[in-house]
């Protein structure tokens, strides 16, 4: 009689396969909540894809947000780990301000761009979270700020860096910029370690040849009246644009997943069901959305970008691009703010639809840039296309952290003063040696 023999797992055995399974859930959801977003993210596509049961998830975790909770702590805590033990080296080594800062932010792109989906989810998700969840997760953000904001400190009492730059919003621009590259980044293009080098140089040395000692353009731009918004000149023309204006609000507070129609209608303060009366579906709302805000923001700064005879100096010609951009997103559009807040929790077929205006847009930017280059404006050691990336970057993603309403307040910029310290930044660079020294 064949008898199937009992086999006795130790208690240290089960563990570390519970451990592995642990590992292969958390490592699938961080893939799925970097490429999808945590609303789309449901337990079955992270089962689906970590190769277990979608009932076995259960003995591990007990919903979708404890398993998103220890994705972001992984993600963040190994950022903060990995960049802190950089700066530990540097100051062993006794290294100077330069290198450490390269090797810092080397390792905050490893961890964003390459080691693993975990720091990027992170980064693309926080945001959009219920406040309760961002809350539990706050104190290690504080602190991983804290190594950068330290950083600066230290390179601003020593002289180097500019003196003219206040360290919290230098150390949210700084931040915002490299996070960004998230959105666009392609390792088989920029190989992480070239990147890091680069985008190293350019924050502190800036793109000019020569440094512009004098101040940029940041005055209103007034075209941007001139036909961006279309005029609701009927009832029902009126009542569309309240429904796009309410819609973008609620996907720019919310994510494109959480805003229900019903949250739409809540806020446009009418019935639910009179939006389709304007609007087939959330998504044909969506498109509308992301294309007003898209178009608004093409149209109006790519005039400024192919008006080469009207900006002689290409350095004035960026300044006022510069300008454009950061009022159109902040001065005027609940639209543009929108789209790049959901941009990346989009599917690849709604952002496919909306590809030929943000290529038109990009295409500005590079023929300026490019002539800036051919002229020797700025230096001929950086490629167009990624110093576009970056520096659109790091313009977006300041609707993340920037409160124009709080300009004046002591440590806070106005919308202007942000704009002029944008132009300085990305032109002159940080270091002490470049900008407007006093």
């Amino acid at each position: 009689m064949n008898v199937t023999p009992h086999i006795t797992v130790s208690p240290d055995a089960a563990a570390k396969k519970s451990d592995r399974t642990r590992f292969t859930i958390l490592t699938a959801a961080a893939k799925q909540f970097r490429a999808s977003g945590y609303g789309p993210s449901t337990l079955r596509r992270i089962a689906d894809a970590a190769g277990v049961e979608a009932g076995s998830i259960y003995y591990h975790f007990a919903s979708k947000e404890e398993i998103f909770d220890a994705v972001l702590d992984k993600g963040l805590r190994q950022l903060y780990h990995a960049v802190r033990e950089a700066g530990k080296t540097c100051e062993a080594e006794g290294c100077d301000f330069r290198e450490t800062f390269v090797r810092m932010l080397h390792y905050h792109l490893v961890y964003l761009l390459k080691e693993n989906d975990f720091t990027s989810a992170n980064i693309r998700n926080f945001s959009m979270l219920p406040l309760h969840m961002r809350e539990r997760h706050r104190p290690l953000r504080m602190a991983y700020a804290e190594l950068w904001e330290e950083l600066l400190q230290k390179a601003l009492r020593e002289k180097q860096i500019r003196s003219d730059i206040k360290v919290a919003p230098l150390r949210h621009f700084l931040l915002g910029a490299l996070n960004w590259m998230g959105e666009w980044f392609y390792a088989s293009h920029y190989p992480v370690s070239a990147l890091s080098e680069g985008v190293a140089t350019l924050i502190l040395d800036g793109m000019l040849v020569e440094t512009r000692k004098h101040p940029f353009p940041v005055e209103e731009m007034d075209f941007l009246d001139d036909g961006l918004i279309e005029l609701a000149d009927s009832k029902v023309a009126r009542t569309r644009m309240h429904i796009l204006s309410s819609a973008a609000k609620v996907m720019r507070a919310n994510g494109y997943s959480a805003s229900t129609l019903r949250r739409i209608a809540a806020e446009a303060k009418m019935e639910a069901g009179s939006i389709y009366y304007h609007f087939k579906s959330k998504e044909h709302l969506l498109d509308a959305v992301l294309d007003r805000g898209l178009r608004e923001m093409a149209n109006g700064v790519s005039r400024i970008l192919y008006d080469i005879a009207g900006y002689p100096d290409s350095s004035w010609q960026i300044a006022a691009a510069i300008n454009a951009h950061m009022r159109v997103l902040f001065a005027r559009s609940e639209f543009t703010s929108a789209n790049i807040r959901m941009y990346g929790q989009l599917s690849q077929e709604i952002r496919q639809r909306h590809r030929p205006v943000r290529l038109k847009y990009a295409a500005a930017w590079d023929a300026c840039l490019k002539n800036a280059q051919e002229n020797r404006i700025i230096r001929s050691d950086i490629k167009v296309v990624p110093l576009r990336l970056f520096m659109i970057g790091a313009l977006n993603w300041t609707v993340e952290w920037f409160d124009p309403e709080k300009g004046g307040q002591d440590g806070y910029y106005s919308l202007q003063e942000m704009i002029a310290l944008q132009q300085s930044l990305l032109l002159n660079g940080i270091a002490h040696n470049g900008g407007m020294t006093p």
